[in-house]
């Protein structure tokens, strides 16, 4: 693995915990958008079940299936985000946050502000965004 540091400094301690208490507020949004999507789901759930409700005939919004199937992919979506931020988690407490898995470099604050569970530093997104 290349050591390259693409003029780009590794984190300091200040920065480092920034980033980390970004990261665990980040989980934490999730985390409350995952109990907010799990009670709409549980009150479609409930709607789907009593036999008054027409499914296929409401004029004021989507069908309960709609809205069970958007709130279902939610959650869905849900499960890799939170893995991306553990793992990131996880790279802090191994010393190895910050560390481009490409080629070793630094990726930088200012990358890791923007988006703080980049596991590339900026030159290697760009190479491969290039191959694209």
């Amino acid at each position: 693995m290349n050591t390259q540091t693409h003029g780009v400094a590794p984190l300091s301690e200040a920065e480092l915990l920034d980033l980390e208490a970004l990261l665990r507020a980040r989980r934490t949004e999730l985390e409350e958008d995952g109990a907010r999507i799990e009670e709409a789901l549980e009150a479609v759930r409930v709607a789907r079940e009593d036999s008054t409700t027409d499914d296929e005939h409401d004029p004021e919004g989507p069908t309960l299936t709609n809205e069970w199937s958007r709130l279902s992919g939610l959650r869905d979506d849900l499960a890799p985000k939170l893995a991306t931020v553990d793992g990131a988690l996880a790279k802090i407490a191994a010393g190895t946050y910050g560390i481009c898995t490409r080629d070793g470099a630094p990726i930088g604050a200012a990358r890791l502000e923007a988006r703080p569970e980049a596991e590339l530093c900026i030159h290697c997104a760009r190479e491969l965004e290039a191959r694209r």
